[in-house]
C-alpha cells in the first residue's frame, strides 16, 4: 500500500480574516475526512511573513488536527529549528506527542530564507550552531531529567510518551545536515531525491558509531489534484498551482535542492513540467507511485474544488491502491 499524504499549508493570496477562517476550518475538516478514509499523513510546513499567508505555526495547526482525528499522522516538514526557543519547542512537541498518542513527526530544517531570520532577529550566519543546540536540547529535554542549558540547570516536563523520544528527523540538502543527523543518531530527511547524500549520511553513521535511517523523497513525487476533467481544472485552477510554484522558485537559490522545484513561468509550462499534476482517478491509479501527495488547497485553491479532488481520491483511487 503506498503512503498517502494530504499536504496543507493554508496559502491564500489576498485573503481576509473571514476567508482564512473558512480555509483553516476546511483544512481541519479535510484532515478529519482523510483520517476516516485511511489516508496516512497530513503534511504541513512553516514559513513566516509571507504575503500569501503561508502557515507560520505548524505545531498549533497539528494540535487542531489531532483534536479532530484518531489515527492519521501529522508531519511537520519542516520546522525551522533556529527560529524556535529550544526549551519551549521541547515542551510543545512533548505535549503534542501525548495528546496524539505519538502521531507527530517533526522534520527539523534550518530554512533558506534570510528574511525569516531577520524577522525574529536570529543570526543567519550562525544558523548551523543554533540548529545543533536545538536538536541537542530536544534530545536532553525529553529524558525528563535535569540538564545544563546555557549555563544553568533546567528540566522539561512532561516527558513525551513515545520511547525513546518523539520521531525527529534532520532535514536538508547539504552534507552539513547529513553530518548533523549522523552525529546525533537521528534519521535523515533529504529535501529531494539525493542518493549521493544518503550514501554520505550512511558513511558518517559508521564514522560516528551511531545508528540511523533515511526517509528520502522518490525520484518522482508529483503534487497531485484529482479531477474528472483535467483540461477544465487546469484552465480554471492552474493559476493556483503556478502561484505556489513561482513562490517556491523565488525562494530557492542555486544551492537549494528541493523535491518541489519548478522553472515554469506559465500554467502551460507548469502542466508540461509535471511537478504539479491534475489527473483523473484512473490516471492517478496508473501512476503507480510509492507515495501519493494530494494538495487540495494549493495556492489558494477554492475550498469547494479542494473537497472535490480529495473526495475523488478517497472514493475512486484509494480503494484501488489498497488492492
Amino acid at each position: 500500500m503506498p503512503v498517502t499524504v494530504v499536504r496543507l499549508n493554508l496559502v491564500e493570496p489576498g485573503a481576509t480574516p473571514a476567508s482564512l477562517r473558512t480555509r483553516y476550518r476546511a483544512a481541519v475538516e479535510m484532515a478529519a475526512y482523510a483520517d476516516e478514509q485511511g489516508i496516512s499523513t497530513v503534511q504541513t510546513e512553516e514559513h513566516h511573513g509571507v504575503e500569501n499567508n503561508w502557515l507560520p505555526s505548524p505545531f498549533v495547526f497539528a494540535g487542531a488536527v489531532f483534536g479532530a482525528t484518531r489515527r492519521i499522522a501529522v508531519t511537520v516538514s519542516a520546522a525551522i529549528g533556529p527560529l524556535h526557543d529550544p526549551l519551549r519547542l521541547a515542551e510543545d512537541i512533548a505535549v503534542l506527542d501525548l495528546v496524539s498518542g505519538g502521531r507527530l513527526v517533526t522534520v527539523a530544517g534550518i530554512g533558506y530564507r534570510p528574511e525569516e531570520y531577520a524577522q525574529f532577529d536570529v543570526d543567519w550566519k550562525g544558523r548551523g550552531k543554533l540548529q545543533d543546540e536545538v536538536l541537542e536540547t530536544l534530545l536532553r529535554a525529553w529524558t525528563g531529567e535535569p540538564f545544563t542549558y546555557r549555563g544553568r540547570t533546567v528540566r522539561v516536563t512532561p516527558r513525551p510518551g513515545t520511547e525513546p523520544h518523539p520521531l525527529l528527523l534532520v532535514g536538508g540538502s547539504s552534507k552539513a545536515a547529513a553530518r548533523r543527523a549522523a552525529r546525533l543518531g537521528l534519521p535523515f530527511f533529504p529535501s529531494a531525491h539525493l542518493p549521493e547524500l544518503e550514501a554520505y549520511y550512511k558513511e558518517r553513521l559508521v564514522e560516528y558509531g551511531t545508528v540511523g535511517w533515511t526517509m528520502m523523497p522518490a525520484a518522482e513525487t508529483p503534487l497531485l489534484h484529482v479531477a474528472e476533467d483535467p483540461d477544465r481544472a487546469w484552465a480554471e485552477y492552474g493559476g493556483h498551482f503556478l502561484h505556489e510554484a513561482r513562490t517556491y522558485a523565488s525562494w530557492q537559490s542555486a544551492g537549494i535542492r528541493s523535491a518541489v522545484r519548478s522553472g515554469a513561468a506559465t500554467v502551460a509550462e507548469l502542466r508540461t513540467e509535471g511537478v504539479y499534476r491534475i489527473v483523473t482517478p484512473d490516471e492517478c491509479v496508473a501512476l503507480g507511485l510509492d507515495s501519493y501527495v494530494l494538495h487540495p488547497l494549493v495556492g489558494g485553491m477554492p475550498v469547494e474544488e479542494g473537497w472535490r479532488g480529495l473526495r475523488l481520491f478517497a472514493e475512486r483511487v484509494l480503494p484501488r491502491l489498497a488492492g
